[in-house]
């Protein structure tokens, strides 16, 4: 993963090559005006807002559902895993077709035109009626979701200077997690119909404001637009600076850039491989579990005997996300990536078997209206119970942190490490098909497998270790009953 690709001095590697003249380039990034680029890039990732928004839409929605006193609404647990999961199914889509859209529409206009979609599928789930509206609305917002992730990512590098193209590079991931942590934050006072009004609004304001801003320079110059990919420049940068300097860079590596990817050149190492190691990654980074936690979060506190009450839970863990991610895009420089990967998948793993332990070994969660054991009331009632009672939130938030170091961010970032230029279109499709059909099994299977557990504990089935022990050693009613004499 480090030699020979990042290694390689071919310029296929090279999406900014460096300049020879380094004190001339630090020397011009100083005279630039960053306030235009910074509000362009804002009007950009607030589509990663609305995509971090829709993708945990379904947390506090689905326990609301699964009691909806209307029919029509009320879900049962493969409906429930069906809302949840078909967002991948429909971001899938829209990541394949960001390919074809980025070079047909360009960046800006398809930013604009995933819009479209998430209005409507907003507006499908705020007025449902029926299961399907809910269903296509996820799937419609699913579609907008896939379609910025794509995207937003290039418009942002491309409208960036390299002085400050590493930060601006952190913020849509930053923003996905801004969005999350409202909607969980909303989800603790507004009723599920009043959420997906609230999504459509940062879409509306990203929408304004894309009209002002201009399209990615080096875009308009592969469209053969030079006067206008240079007034969209003059613009970001500021007319008074050298941005004819950086411009006539662009134009060079527009003209020397890559011709497509061949068949035959698949058989080359240096494509086969960075490739296959890039759709391994993804598959391995949906693998951990995230999408169905981030989806289900309110659902896993709700079925764990946890102290504080789910919605809290939710929007503690979507504030610790928050925190790990700024933290992560601070230090990730400064440590090797592959470190990072074996510290995160670490952390992940005794994080998510602490919490399963938890749930296999404690007693199930008591169902409403129903009278406790003694002894789990007598374990709720002292302190050390109280403390353990807080092990799935402390687990959950561990996994959040150990993600966000490593697995999460850096998937992304070896993609634009490790492929060739060339290569990156077809690499690009192949690790969102992967990335989010994987996502789409964990996310569908997770609910049916939860289900499947509660129906045996209502059932009288032992669920849990601790309940077959207890049944082992505790004696029946009725061989009670039969050793009391009789008066």
């Amino acid at each position: 993963m480090e030699q020979p690709l990042l290694g390689s001095e071919t310029p296929d590697y090279e999406t900014f090559p460096e300049r020879p003249d380094q004190q001339q380039e630090q020397n011009y990034i100083r005279t630039l005006k960053n306030k235009r680029l910074f509000l362009a890039t804002f009007a950009a990732v607030l589509g990663n807002f609305s995509f971090g928004y829709a993708l945990v839409y379904t947390s506090p929605v689905i326990p609301a559902l699964e009691r909806s006193p209307n029919p029509a609404l009320q879900m049962n647990k493969t409906e429930s895993s069906w809302f949840g999961s078909v967002f991948t199914l429909g971001a899938a889509a829209g990541g394949l077709s960001a390919m074809v859209l980025n070079d047909l529409l360009g960046r800006k206009l398809s930013i604009m035109f995933s819009a479209v979609p998430s209005v409507i599928g907003y507006a499908l789930m705020a007025g449902a009626q029926g299961l399907w509206m809910l269903l296509l609305g996820r799937i419609l917002t699913g579609f907008a979701g896939g379609l910025t992730a794509a995207c937003i990512p290039v418009y942002v590098s491309e409208i960036s200077h390299p002085g400050v193209r590493g930060a601006l590079g952190a913020t849509p991931q930053i923003m996905a997690v801004f969005g999350s942590l409202l909607l969980y934050a909303l989800g603790l006072k507004m009723p599920w119909r009043w959420l997906a009004v609230a999504g459509e609004v940062p879409v509306f304001i990203m929408m304004v404001l894309l009209c002002f801003m201009p399209n990615s320079p080096r875009f308009l110059l592969s469209q053969g637009k030079e006067e206008e990919a240079l007034k969209a420049l003059a613009w970001l940068r500021g007319n008074d600076t050298d941005f004819q300097r950086e411009f006539q860079q662009i134009q060079n590596s527009v003209q020397k850039q890559s011709s497509r990817l061949s068949w035959t050149e698949l058989r080359d190492p240096f494509i086969y491989k960075p490739i296959a190691i890039a759709v391994l990654m993804r598959f391995l980074q949906q693998l951990t579990g995230v999408t169905p936690i981030l989806v289900y979060l309110q659902s896993i506190f709700h079925s764990t005997a946890v102290l504080l009450p789910p919605e809290e839970d939710a929007a503690i863990v979507g504030a610790m996300r928050l925190v790990s991610v700024l933290i992560a895009a601070v230090t990730m420089d400064r440590a090797g990536r592959k470190i990072l990967l074996f510290v995160s998948a670490s952390v992940m793993f005794v994080a998510n078997l602490a919490l399963g332990l938890y749930i296999h070994l404690s007693p199930p969660r008591p169902a409403p209206n129903t009278t406790m054991d003694l002894t789990n009331a007598a374990l709720e009632g002292s302190g050390s119970g109280s403390y353990l009672m807080l092990v799935p939130l402390f687990a959950t938030m561990l996994f959040i942190m150990g993600y966000a170091m490593g697995w999460g961010p850096i998937t992304w970032l070896l993609m634009s490490e490790i492929l060739p230029l060339k290569a990156r279109g077809v690499a690009s499709g192949l690790c969102v098909l992967v990335s989010w059909l994987t996502a789409f099994m964990l996310t569908k299977s997770f609910l049916l497998v939860e289900g499947r557990r509660k129906e045996n504990m209502e059932a009288g089935q032992p669920t849990t270790s601790l309940e077959r022990i207890k049944r082992l050693k505790t004696p029946s009613c009725s061989s009670n009953f039969t050793q009391i004499p009789q008066v």
